[in-house]
């Protein structure tokens, strides 16, 4: 299956400033799979050492971490000859190896020429937890995450779709509607799969959403393992409450993220912690209000008012335990966390194409779904769930703010009037 991550890998290893790599994002985002395919497309052989699968390889580094050492060792132990340029070096859940995080800084500063990748499932966990000497300036950094609905298309066979797709989206003309009708079907089943390379596999080649489920179902439980394997033990118990409570607070009619309905009298100091461990292990992602629109956004975050949406839209249907037909005909039995979901799909798609998400209310208690920096401009960005596209709160914030234009998603087909340029959802990775 085509990931977009290739083109940045080959983009990586024809730069003459690379340094090594660390590719990180959630278990089971494809990881491995992306540098192994990368290695065997692009190189004469790969050396691959896997910390989890063979623990006694962190004692190499406990003993030397210079590339002069090693190099001649894991030759040894991959039982084949690593090559200056023509070999690609693979570590493996690095996060359980200190020390091998380390000697990315030597590889950087003594032997450039030897191209190396490392992955790791809770790097951002490990390093900001633990105390370990990270290579600051001497790496590169790339999150991988699961598969965008156009990866998923791609894996359909519907090349055709989306160019079609795209061009809409850049002229704004409007689809013929039995495409349209056809990517929006295309949509909701991408709602109920989602992105992890393994789920979308089976789904392209069975069609059967009740294997794919069993996939994510495997998925979930291997969330839970790393929340107990490697969490503090007094923290286990709160991040599982936060992450089982967060499919709830996005059935609310407002989903800012409230302490007291993961406990009754629950505050930020005892849950912050578990949030953290969360969000840097790329199982959700959080995404703050801003109190004014101005550059940089950052500089305008509300630290006690956020949004917490989780990384894979066919995990939250899953967690949910949502039948796949609930989500293909969207019953009224969905009503509640139609609007939930939607956004968080849309943030999914957002965050993959390297945008910074915020929202945005007002005193009044208007709201918007978020506010990005697309090409320089400050962009509010309105979702809704069905084709009803009437949103009061994008007025008063065009009024108040003059923003270019704004893009409003909706389930209604391409466009663009009042300043504002309407995108079907199935569209949102085009943004």
């Amino acid at each position: 299956m085509y990931r977009k991550i290739m083109d940045f890998l080959k983009t990586w290893k024809e730069n003459q400033y690379r340094k090594p790599l660390i590719l990180q994002g959630a278990r089971q985002v494809g990881k491995t799979y992306a540098i192994l395919e990368f290695g065997r497309m692009h190189y004469e052989n790969v050396a691959y050492f896997n910390f989890e699968t063979n623990p006694g390889l962190s004692d190499t580094f406990a003993e030397n971490i210079s590339p002069g050492y090693l190099v001649p060792v894991l030759s040894h132990i991959a039982g084949q000859t690593i090559v200056r340029e023509k070999t690609l070096i693979v570590f493996d859940e690095v996060q359980l190896c200190e020390r091998a995080l380390t000697s990315l800084k030597y590889f950087c500063e003594e032997a450039p020429d030897y191209h190396v990748i490392v992955a790791g499932s809770l790097l951002g966990v490990a390093v900001n937890r633990a105390r370990f000497s990270f290579p600051v300036g001497k790496v590169d950094i790339k999150t991988l995450y699961p598969m965008d609905l156009e990866e998923f298309m791609l894996a359909l066979d519907e090349k055709d779709l989306v160019e079609r797709i795209r061009n809409c989206f850049q002229t704004d003309t409007p689809m013929p509607s039995a495409l349209h009708e056809k990517a929006m079907q295309i949509y909701r089943q991408y709602l109920v799969v989602g992105g992890m390379p393994e789920c979308v596999l089976q789904f392209a080649e069975t069609r059967d959403y009740i294997l794919v489920r069993h996939m994510q179902d495997t998925i979930l439980i291997s969330y839970l393992n790393d929340m107990s394997k490697y969490n503090h033990l007094n923290e286990i118990k709160k991040t599982r409450l936060v992450y089982d409570n967060i499919t709830v607070q996005l059935s609310k009619k407002n989903t800012r993220f409230q302490y007291k309905l993961v406990k009754k009298g629950g505050r930020a100091s005892e849950f912050e912690n578990a949030i953290e461990w969360l969000t840097l292990s790329g199982i959700v992602s959080q995404i703050y209000r801003v109190q004014q629109i101005k550059k940089p956004l950052e500089n305008y975050r509300d630290i006690d008012a956020f949004k917490i949406y989780v990384s894979d839209t066919g995990l939250l249907c899953a967690k949910k335990d949502l039948i796949a037909s609930d989500v293909l005909y969207m019953g009224e039995e969905l009503n509640d966390f139609k609007g939930g979901m939607t956004e968080n799909y849309v943030n999914t798609q957002l965050t993959i194409n390297g945008y910074i998400t915020y929202y945005w209310e007002s005193e009044r208690g208007a709201e918007v779904d978020f506010v990005i920096q697309r090409e320089g401009k400050l962009i509010p960005v309105e979702v809704k769930a069905a084709d009803n596209t009437r949103a009061k709160s994008l007025k008063v914030y065009m009024d108040t703010y003059q923003p270019d234009y704004a893009i409003k998603l909706s389930a209604k087909n391409f466009g663009f009037e009042d300043q504002k340029k309407t995108v079907p959802l199935y569209a949102a990775f085009c943004i």
